[in-house]
């Protein structure tokens, strides 16, 4: 019996030549709209740093808590990029193990906004504190008061989830990252190939490495799926165990908070494969198909987020209680809360998720872009929606609630996040490849066909 004749080969020298010459571009061809760009970030960085420097110096006055509001932008915040770093586990780790090839050009930049939202979202509660030096309730003793922290509360929660989540995630970006780092190892010379050396250690593709290489990816992608949904849950709680706030302690917040932050991570990612197609011009690897899944897989989350969203609202209308009742009259039909509810809806789910039902807008990078942007301003929405109403109107005597007004101090601080969230990324595209070297080639042999027969058939099967 004839074995199958190979009708093509993708996997020649040319080809894996021109895919580490694209695809290392990045880091040693800068166009210089790259460096305008990550000077603009840098600019909105230093002014978001220096707001606050000037809240620690004067104190929290400077912004707009007050009592009964005391959580507000730095807490919407710390939920908005926890979210965000979701995107990285249901690109990279679920779509690993199902075998999706377009996952290919997306899943290291999804890996990297993870780390980089993880770290803003740690900052956030050092923030709020506005004493940020006096963080030592995260470890078990508090020395500079004598007094043990609560291990039932949320403030030693979060800092356990989200530092094993941040852990494993740096651990799985690294793991990946070592064939594409002998890449830059082999095209560097002095102290730069020196360092790359160290980072790749050793790696010279041998059959055994890239054994042990996939199977860490493998165990990496299944050990991380617990905390990816352990992570965001607990930050739910951090709402749910509130007894005494009204709109706070909803049995549904866990796998609602879940569903958000795979819907706002997802959309973050398409944005940011958008920019950097066009910064480094990978027209060639983040293809139309690419976002055309990505907008199909972004539709049946986002309808599944506002399957719970509606369930959220409904639970909290069922039992009739007034509280409930005043406080969601307050969220969707009183100023300006009602101005804010409805750009929520329509930026988060009205707008985007019909315009994702259209294979034309599915494929248009511009639409796409604008969609997704229209995503993350609606749930960023959603997130200040959920705490600000509900704390203003904590205490049970009316004479003790208000509202909140952000300071000028607050809003820097918030915007200075973002570009340094978004500069991070950039300058992580500069000192390592954004899009999978290996993964790349892999594909290019997965392509390959062979006769059987009379027949042309995929080498091998996979899901497109």
């Amino acid at each position: 019996m004839h074995e199958p004749a190979v009708l093509r080969r993708h996997t020649t020298p040319e080809i894996d030549r021109r895919i580490n010459d694209d695809l290392t571009s990045s880091m040693f061809k800068t166009p210089s709209r790259y460096w305008m760009l990550v000077g603009f970030l840098a600019l909105v960085t230093a002014m978001g740093a220096g707001a606050a420097g000037y809240m620690f110096v004067n104190g929290l006055g400077v912004t707009g808590l007050n009592r009964p509001v005391m959580w507000a932008f730095f807490i919407t915040n710390f939920v908005f990029w926890i979210g965000i770093s979701h995107a990285g586990v249901m690109l990279s780790a679920i779509l690993r193990l199902s075998q999706a090839e377009w996952r290919r050009p997306a899943t290291r930049a999804a890996e990297v906004v993870t780390i980089f939202s993880l770290l803003l979202a740690l900052t956030m509660p050092l923030m709020h504190m506005g004493r940020p030096w006096r963080f030592l309730w995260i470890f078990p003793w508090d020395f500079a008061r004598s007094i043990w922290p609560n291990v039932r509360s949320p403030l030693v929660w979060d800092p356990a989830a989200i530092g094993t989540y941040l852990t494993s995630s740096i651990l799985f970006v690294y793991v990946a990252l070592i064939p594409d780092l002998a890449v830059a190892r082999d095209r560097t010379k002095g102290i730069v190939k020196a360092g790359y050396s160290l980072l790749a250690m050793g790696w010279r593709g041998y059959p055994m490495q890239w054994r042990l290489q996939m199977i860490a990816g493998i165990l990496l992608s299944a050990l991380i799926l617990p905390v990816f949904v352990s992570v965001h849950s607990i930050v739910s709680w951090d709402f749910a165990v509130t007894q005494s706030v009204e709109g706070f302690h909803s049995t549904i917040f866990a796998p609602y908070f879940v569903i958000g932050a795979v819907h706002s991570g997802v959309s973050a990612v398409v944005t940011a494969l958008i920019i950097f197609r066009y910064i480094f011009h990978w027209e060639r690897y983040i293809l139309p198909k690419t976002i055309d899944n990505l907008g199909r897989l972004l539709l049946v989350v986002a309808t599944a987020w506002f399957f719970f969203l509606a369930l959220e609202i409904l639970f909290g209308l069922y039992a009739r209680e007034n509280s409930e009742l005043a406080l969601r009259t307050l969220q969707i039909f009183r100023w300006p809360y009602s101005l804010l509810f409805l750009i929520f809806i329509i930026a988060a789910y009205g707008f985007p998720a019909p315009m994702w039902l259209f294979k034309g807008v599915r494929r248009s990078f511009f639409w796409m872009a604008i969609t997704t942007i229209s995503v993350n301003i609606g749930m960023w929405l959603e997130r200040f929606l959920i705490i600000v109403p509900s704390l203003a109107r904590k205490q049970a005597l009316s004479f003790n609630w208000s509202t909140y007004h952000p300071s000028v101090i607050e809003i820097l601080i918030i915007i200075g996040g973002f570009s340094f969230v978004a500069m991070l990324v950039l300058l992580f595209a500069k000192v390592f490849p954004l899009i999978p070297i290996y993964d790349i080639k892999e594909g290019e042999i997965l392509k390959d066909e062979i006769i059987i027969g009379k027949k042309r058939i995929p080498a091998v099967m996979r899901e497109e």
